[in-house]
C-alpha cells in the first residue's frame, strides 16, 4: 500500500542514480579525487528540482575555487577553539588538538561529510559539512549561494 506514495528513482548523468527519502532526494557526490559522500537535493515527489540539480553538477568544478575560502574559514573556526582548550575551560578531546599554524594545515585534521543543494531562507545554497578532529560535536557547514561563500556555520545537520 505505501509503495503508491513511494517517488520513481531520478537517473542523472553526471550525478548518478537519486532516491526520494526523508523529503530530500539523495545520492552522492564525488567533490574531489578520493571524496565521495552522501549528496542531498531539494525538488518535489516527481524529481529533484533543476536548479538544484545545477547546482549539484557544478560543486566538483567549483571545489577547487572555494578550497581557499572554506580552508580559511575553518582555520578562524579552530583559532578560538585551541585557545579555550588550553586553559583546560573545556572537556579533554579524544585527539590532541592539532596544532595549526596557518590554514592549509587544516586539512589533514578535517573530513567532507555530506553536500546538500537545499532551500535557506528562501535562497539556493549549497552547503559542503566537515567534521573535524578538534569540534567533535559539531558538524561545520561551509554555505555558498550563487557561488559565493555565505558563512561557515558552526553547528549544522545533514538535509
Amino acid at each position: 500500500m505505501f509503495g503508491l506514495f513511494k517517488s520513481t528513482p531520478y537517473r542523472d548523468p553526471q550525478l548518478g542514480a537519486l532516491v526520494r527519502a526523508r523529503g530530500h532526494w539523495r545520492g552522492s557526490i564525488t567533490v574531489s579525487a578520493g571524496s565521495t559522500v552522501p549528496l542531498a537535493l531539494s525538488g518535489t515527489r516527481t524529481g529533484p528540482d533543476a536548479l538544484a540539480l545545477q547546482a549539484a553538477r557544478e560543486v566538483a568544478t567549483r571545489y577547487p575555487q572555494w578550497h581557499p575560502t572554506i580552508e580559511s574559514a575553518l582555520f578562524e573556526h579552530v583559532r578560538p577553539y585551541v585557545e579555550a582548550r588550553a586553559p583546560g575551560d573545556l572537556p579533554p578531546p579524544r585527539e590532541p588538538v592539532p596544532s595549526i599554524e596557518i590554514p592549509r594545515q587544516v586539512w589533514p585534521h578535517v573530513s567532507l561529510a555530506f553536500v546538500s543543494v537545499t532551500p535557506l531562507d528562501g535562497v539556493l545554497t549549497t552547503e559542503l559539512g566537515y567534521t573535524t578532529v578538534w569540534d567533535e560535536e559539531h558538524t561545520l557547514g561551509a554555505r555558498f549561494q550563487a557561488g559565493r561563500f555565505i558563512e561557515l556555520c558552526g553547528s549544522v545537520l545533514p538535509a
